[in-house]
């Protein structure tokens, strides 16, 4: 494929004065040097995408746009999460860009690794993967529930890509036929493989964040995980059904037991037998009926097809 073609770079921010100089300054040096080099078009820029930030991160996305050319921004009427504000940079991009690079905003995904996707997108990839090379750096707990997270959506059957986050090129293509989905449960990691196109990886080294702090706790990571699950796969579901069908045999094998008990005339008090099989039945239906629940859920928030997201500031559209 020949090089030049128009790169949009999408960077969802929330709170991010902090950094939002210094990834500006290292994404302009980036771009200078691939745009010199005719590996990208002139056109090519940098569109942070604000989402409903409370500090001065849409003032300052304004000020470096005004000032310079290779960066734009867009705005969010109101704070939609990180899934959906990337969603909005990306629909948004591709309709400038052949190909667009999304990142976070914190400095931790490697820059450099943005001249290796390039390199795979030019020989025929319509997506490239940013996968961490390792978890080092990482404490110990967030090292194993990162790892038990991935281990566990693959048994729950997502096709997922391991220690992938949401560093990734996607070509024009891809993002058009990304476009045809709809849901509202956003779980953008899990979509894109289903899209197909050829696909490669470039491993690189995640840095610490340079300023600020996580916008991911471990409450919105655990929700972020329960949504991936629900949103892409019925196994939880079909665990219930199982449960169910091996609890409904072990209940006719007992009553056939207290039966027999009965007929031989042995008399047992059983009280604390009985009160535990209560207490986990009981547990057992709340249980399912909170995973039956959460899926039903899912199915109401889709059904009223509300919008995922609505842009206030364009500032492409403002020049």
């Amino acid at each position: 494929m020949k090089k030049g073609n128009v790169l949009y770079i999408v960077v969802p921010c929330y709170n991010e004065e902090e950094v939002l100089l210094e990834t500006t300054k290292r994404l302009k040096e980036k771009l200078d040097d691939l745009i010199d080099n005719k590996v990208i078009s002139k056109n090519s820029k940098v569109m942070y995408v604000n989402d409903g930030s409370k500090d001065k991160t849409w003032e300052l996305i304004e000020e470096i746009s005004q000032n310079d050319k290779l960066f734009t921004g867009i705005s969010l009427s109101r704070n939609r999460g990180h899934q959906n504000a990337l969603l909005a940079g990306l629909m948004t991009a591709k309709n400038y860009a052949d190909v667009v690079i999304s990142m976070d905003a914190d400095l931790q995904d490697d820059i450099n690794a943005i001249d290796m996707m390039l390199n795979k997108y030019y020989d025929g990839c319509d997506t490239v993967y940013g996968v961490r090379s390792s978890r080092k750096k990482d404490t110990w707990f967030k090292k194993t529930t990162a790892l038990s997270f991935y281990k566990f959506m693959k048994m729950m059957g997502v096709d997922i890509i391991y220690n992938h986050a949401d560093y990734r090129l996607t070509s024009k293509r891809v993002l058009e036929s990304f476009s045809d989905y709809k849901e509202i449960n956003l779980f953008l990691r899990g979509i894109f493989p289903l899209v197909g196109c050829k696909s490669d990886v470039v491993y690189y080294e995640r840095h610490e964040r340079f300023a600020g702090v996580s916008k991911y706790p471990l409450k919105k990571m655990l929700n972020f995980a329960w949504d991936g699950i629900t949103s892409f796969s019925v196994k939880p579901i079909r665990l219930v059904l199982g449960l169910g069908i091996l609890l409904f045999v072990t209940s006719i094998i007992m009553i056939i037991y207290c039966v027999i008990v009965k007929l031989l005339g042995q008399t047992v008090t059983g009280w604390t037998f009985l009160a535990c099989s209560i207490w986990m039945l009981s547990g057992v239906q709340m249980l399912s009926l909170g995973i039956i629940g959460e899926y039903v859920g899912k199915v109401y928030s889709e059904v009223k097809g509300r919008p995922r997201y609505i842009i206030s500031r364009n500032l492409l559209e403002e020049k």
